[in-house]
């Protein structure tokens, strides 16, 4: 009879259990769901709803379906959205200035070089930064390396001179369109296409794979083939969130997140190529490749802005970094 009833009992609650309701993640972002960062996304979502029996639901909201880019990350801090894919150059204006090295001119010379950081003791340490701010970091998803677009060819640096040029909020790229003798202007992503459509501004600098999903080339007569800076973003979530989920749950949340990270990164380069392969294409937008000269006063012209952003991002930071490279083999 005892155990009948037990029997009976377990009936009566397996039902319950299996209709509670799935921890939901919202995680938005703010490019395409065809970008290496929408893609990395989508996968996560994937893997954590399996790894997890479907005790965890990811929303993924893409091109600032919920947030504009200036907005997200305080939209975290506040718990209305869960999880986030942030530029690492966003953390400057949050007072964690040191993310803005990534922004540095020609800091990162391969990928190689980039991964030593992210994957060791530099990236880990950039982490820890954010947990006074209530956030807590998965990852470092990468997208890839710059180009300049514009609606004249962009060669030497005095090309840009005058030049109205989007960027995200960055001292230090502020700083180095300054250098370049440019105008920089403080604008949201998913504001940049009509931006440039109506000469708001004139030109702007993004990966090719931005540049193409969100259809920028077809309002830029040219696009340089400069790979002077780094996008990449910190995949990071809500800390108290994080925090209050069961330790399985997180678990299998970090494994999905490990396999969605080895995915993301490894297509980022894939996407670009193609991406750019699809611009040219397109025969809307001429490429300028440049020379060794080219890019040698390039670099020269941006040199100061290291100088410049010592006080802000951390001399022994970007010493690191350039230590990193050094042992690479370069210079």
């Amino acid at each position: 009879m005892k155990k009948w009833l037990a029997l009976l009992a377990l009936a009566c609650i397996a039902p319950l259990a299996s209709a509670q309701a799935p921890i939901v993640i919202k995680f938005s972002h703010v490019v395409a769901n065809d970008a290496p960062k929408g893609k990395g996304a989508l996968r996560f979502k994937e893997l954590a709803e399996q790894g997890t029996n479907g005790r965890v639901k990811v929303e993924v909201y893409p091109n600032s379906t919920l947030y504009k880019d200036n907005e997200e990350v305080e939209a975290l801090q506040l718990g209305t959205v869960q999880m986030l894919a942030p530029s690492v150059s966003k953390f400057g204006p949050l007072g964690v200035r040191e993310y803005e090295a990534f922004d540095l001119p020609f800091i990162f010379p391969d990928r190689n070089v980039l991964a030593k950081v992210t994957e060791g003791p530099v990236g880990a340490m950039l982490f820890k930064k954010l947990e006074s701010k209530g956030i807590k970091g998965l990852a470092y998803w990468d997208n890839g390396f710059k180009v300049m677009t514009a609606n004249k060819p962009l060669r030497m640096p005095e090309d840009f001179k005058g030049l109205k040029m989007r960027i995200q909020p960055s001292k230090v790229l502020d700083a180095q369109f300054r250098a370049l003798g440019a105008i920089p202007q403080v604008m949201a992503f998913s504001e940049v296409y009509q931006a440039l459509q109506t000469g708001v501004v004139d030109g702007t600098e993004n990966t090719p794979s931005n540049v193409y999903t969100q259809k920028m080339h077809e309002v830029q007569k040219y696009l340089t083939l400069s790979d002077h800076g780094y996008i990449g973003y910190a995949v990071i979530v809500n800390a108290k969130f994080w925090d209050s989920l069961p330790i399985d749950i997180r678990t299998a949340l970090e494994g999905a997140m490990r396999d969605a990270t080895r995915y993301a990164n490894a297509i980022a380069r894939q996407e670009n190529d193609q991406a750019l392969a699809a611009i040219k294409a397109a025969g809307k937008t001429e490429f300028v490749a440049l020379d060794d000269q080219q890019k040698a006063a390039w670099r020269k012209a941006m040199l100061p802005v290291y100088k410049e952003m010592e006080s802000r991002v951390g001399k022994d930071l970007i010493a690191a970094i350039q230590k990193e490279a050094a042992a690479a083999g370069y210079k």
